[in-house]
């Protein structure tokens, strides 16, 4: 694993392995980014909140890459797109939003994968690669991630990837246009890790 930038220096990070890479969109990104949201749309939606009319449009995008950047900046959030490197294909997004510091010192995840994308271990590989930029760079204690508990295969991956089931909270978050159940589930650093 390779990281391109560091935090503390004040540049963005870029992170990869030697299949996938991470990093903050760009306005250049929108064509490829409203192609795979799209054609995914009927894939996503189960799991994510409702899309408005203009989510797609390039002025949203433009908006969200603002807002994305200026996060990053101020270290409260950090929301990369997965590409595949062999190609630059985008695959999907991986976000850590709500960084908190002081005696917290966590953050949540959650991702999103095309549809033509999935289940090919890509986002296993990212959510790896922010667990350890978490751990190393950002030095956190605690990643917490929340889940449909229909979403096997999400609930699969983040097991697989260390986190622990925590608790369930009911009517958690507003998804596909009702509020939903979800399975809480977070990954703490190692003693190691934060010291």
């Amino acid at each position: 694993m390779t990281f391109f930038g560091v935090v503390a220096s004040g540049t963005l990070p870029t992170l990869t392995d030697d299949v996938v890479s991470l990093r903050l969109p760009a306005v250049s990104d929108y064509s490829a980014w409203v192609n795979e949201r799209s054609e995914s749309h009927a894939f996503l939606k189960p799991w994510e909140p409702t899309w408005s009319a203009e989510d797609l449009t390039r002025a949203s995008f433009k908006r969200r890459v603002r807002r994305v950047q200026r996060e990053a900046a101020e270290q409260t959030g950090f929301a990369f797109l997965i590409f595949r490197r062999d190609d630059d294909a985008l695959l999907g997004g991986i976000t850590l939003s709500n960084i908190r510091r002081g005696v917290s010192q966590s953050c949540c995840l959650g991702y999103w994968m095309s549809a033509r994308h999935a289940g090919r271990g890509y986002m296993r590989r990212a959510v790896d690669l922010v667990l350890k930029f978490c751990f190393d760079e950002l030095r956190l204690h605690r990643v917490e991630a929340a889940c449909i508990p229909g979403n096997d295969r999400s609930l699969g991956l983040l097991e697989k990837a260390g986190f622990v089931r925590e608790g369930y909270a009911k009517r958690y978050l507003m998804i596909d246009g009702r509020w939903q159940d979800h399975v809480l589930l977070s990954h703490m650093a190692t003693e190691d890790d934060t010291a």
